[in-house]
């Protein structure tokens, strides 16, 4: 069984706590989404996860083993990482952008074997992309490239896979075929953690839910937690949670605001 295991970790910038004492562990099988307000400090512990950022104090655990002590080479095998908005700059094709997710475990010599060929197509297929497999990566739409990305993060079969809101820019669709995706994932044994803005496909997809807000912890526990106390208190909104599984919903109320009715001269 695979295990992340954070504990106290603190991220300061410019003297502010980006993360104030946050520990998580996590392990095979869990999809954990990690939700909060901008500036909550989801992208930095999503960094700190994947072993890109290390923290100012506490540590960082994949099996046990301290992060900063694994390989660089190792640790890409064993876990793939989506940034926020991705971005591609070379005008490759779609399947050879996907096919960079394989570097990692490719052979330093000879031609791409055919195992791999497999897994690419698989990897287009999954998330849509089959159309375009040999279009160049830079004329995608945004959310086109979204999936192509997290094709590319996927095709290497990691134990852990870390994305960083895997769902923005997508249309409905395709936000509900990559909720789903990420659920059969960890439901077929690996570790799943994303940080996720959209609170209802948080509610129907993910088996955890970890809330952020200002760089605490607010709530982590099975997705039941996902309530309307918890949406107030990480949000700073009045919010109505209705039903359950996938008829799970989220809801917002507006409030007044302070100059409502006052117009000017």
């Amino acid at each position: 069984m695979t295990q992340l295991d954070a504990a106290n970790v603190c991220v300061r910038r410019a003297g502010r706590a980006v993360l104030d004492n946050v520990s998580l562990r996590a392990h095979s099988g869990e999809f954990v989404a990690v939700i909060g307000p901008n500036g909550a400090g989801k992208s930095t512990l999503l960094s700190v996860l994947a072993g890109l950022l290390t923290p100012d104090s506490g540590s960082m655990a994949l099996d046990g083993d301290q992060v900063t002590g694994v390989s660089s080479r190792k640790l890409a095998q064993r876990r793939a990482y989506l940034p926020q908005n991705p971005r591609c700059e070379w005008p490759i094709t779609v399947e050879r952008l996907v096919a960079l997710g394989l570097t990692p475990t490719l052979p330093a010599i000879g031609r791409l074997p055919e195992a791999f060929a497999a897994r690419i197509s698989a990897a287009l297929e999954a998330c849509d992309l089959v159309k375009q497999r040999s279009q160049p990566a830079t004329t995608l739409s945004g959310g086109e490239l979204t999936r192509a990305m997290l094709a590319r993060a996927l095709v290497g079969d990691p134990d852990v896979l870390i994305v960083d809101e895997p769902m923005s820019g997508l249309d409905p669709r395709h936000a509900l075929d990559t909720a789903e995706r990420l659920r059969v994932l960890a439901a077929a044994g690996k570790l799943v953690i994303a940080s996720v803005h959209d609170l209802t496909l948080a509610g129907r997809y993910a088996s955890r839910i970890f809330a952020l807000k200002a760089g605490t912890v607010q709530g982590d526990g099975p997705a039941s937690i996902l309530t309307a106390d918890l949406i107030g208190r990480a949000f700073d909104v009045p919010a109505c949670v209705s039903g359950s599984g996938r008829d799970f919903y989220v809801d917002y109320a507006a409030q007044p605001r302070a100059d409502a009715g006052v117009t000017g001269a």
